[in-house]
């Protein structure tokens, strides 16, 4: 079905039985992610002419293999898509291939350039590369994932997924020509390169005994520690 929304049932099903599966993730990939990757596939479906049912439906399954190893998770979340029998009611055969191979191919690592547009418009709907985002996501899984980490063990973690992910040797690709992201990954380039500003960030991050990250005589909050750095950068 093409249309400019997505159907009314298909929506009900969604956000009855899937996205709250969601609430049982890490902070950087709970239901605000996923409704963020929602929208922005939207967004970029009525661009590029797809299906909106099926890039709708992408995005709601795209982190569920997150249930399992990190590692393997687009490929688990491929197969919980296709074994969802209940899909068949809005979905042919055809159509479930396709949305199975683009989830397969949303995460940044892949090795390979998505094989439809429909991974291409998930893989780049999943780069929330505002640099606040990106900051507070990388501080987020850091605490979930390493609290045995120490605060210069955190510092250490989150500036080298940072250069290891997003610098200009780092392994994100962004698939859709003038995409938003493009400026987006650029500024978090600029300020990777810049040593000025990134030491601004070290100077002014530190970790609270609740094991948030807080600014310097503010409050502990992550929200306001990331925007009042960036803000001044």
């Amino acid at each position: 079905m093409n249309g400019r929304n997505v159907s009314l049932d298909l929506m009900e099903f969604v956000e009855q039985n899937i996205l709250p599966r969601y609430n049982s993730f890490d902070k950087a990939h709970r239901l605000s992610h996923v409704n963020h990757v929602i929208k922005q596939s939207l967004e970029l479906a009525l661009k590029c002419g797809a299906d909106i049912n099926m890039a709708y439906t992408i995005a709601a399954y795209h982190d569920l293999g997150l249930e399992g190893p990190r590692a393997v998770h687009h490929i688990q979340s491929g197969k919980i898509l296709m074994a969802d029998r209940r899909l068949q009611r809005w979905f042919s055969p055809e159509q479930l291939r396709i949305m199975k191979e683009a989830v397969e191919d949303h995460r940044a690592s892949a090795s390979h350039a998505p094989r439809s547009i429909y991974g291409k418009i998930v893989a780049e709907a999943d780069r929330d590369l505002e640099p606040i985002h990106i900051f507070r996501r990388t501080i987020q899984y850091g605490l979930s994932h390493y609290p045995e980490y120490n605060k210069e063990e955190q510092k250490k973690r989150f500036f080298e997924h940072l250069d290891h992910k997003y610098s200009t040797h780092g392994y994100i690709r962004l698939w859709l020509p003038n995409s938003p992201n493009t400026d987006k990954l650029k500024a978090i380039r600029e300020i990777i390169n810049d040593k000025n500003a990134f030491a601004t960030i070290v100077t002014h991050i530190r970790i609270n005994r609740c094991g948030c990250w807080y600014r310097l005589m503010d409050v502990c909050n992550v929200c306001v520690t990331t925007d009042t750095i960036i803000n001044k950068l």
